[in-house]
């Protein structure tokens, strides 16, 4: 079982980035499918997830409207996409899958990815 991130760099306030997660071992049509993330200094955040009957729940008041979490079954591939970056959103953001339900608390998932560094500076 093996998750792994993609798509991270070092942007400017205001740019976007696509991060990608493809899975192999296991099907993401069978797993809840998400993103963590980890600022520096900072405890990890849940920041989005889709569960297994396709439901997307969104955990951070703060990037409502700017990541939306996408799934291609086809790919076995989940997107997070981040829109009007800020400083704030530096981080390095985790793809995580868990056997049973999407959660808020970042410690619930089974399985992680390597992680992919988001830094946005100007």
């Amino acid at each position: 079982v093996q998750l792994q991130a993609s798509g991270g760099g070092l942007v400017q306030p205001g740019d976007s980035l696509r991060l990608s997660c493809t899975a192999s071992g296991f099907t993401l049509d069978d797993v809840a499918i998400g993103w963590v993330r980890q600022a520096p200094g900072k405890e990890r955040e849940a920041v989005s997830c889709i569960h297994r009957n396709g439901r997307i729940r969104d955990y951070i008041d703060s990037v409502k409207g700017r990541f939306t979490i996408t799934k291609d079954s086809a790919k076995n591939t989940v997107y997070l996409e981040i829109n009007s970056l800020k400083p704030e959103d530096t981080a390095v953001y985790y793809c995580v899958a868990d056997r049973r339900y999407c959660s808020a608390f970042d410690e619930e998932y089974d399985y992680w990815g390597q992680g992919t560094q988001v830094t946005v500076s100007s």
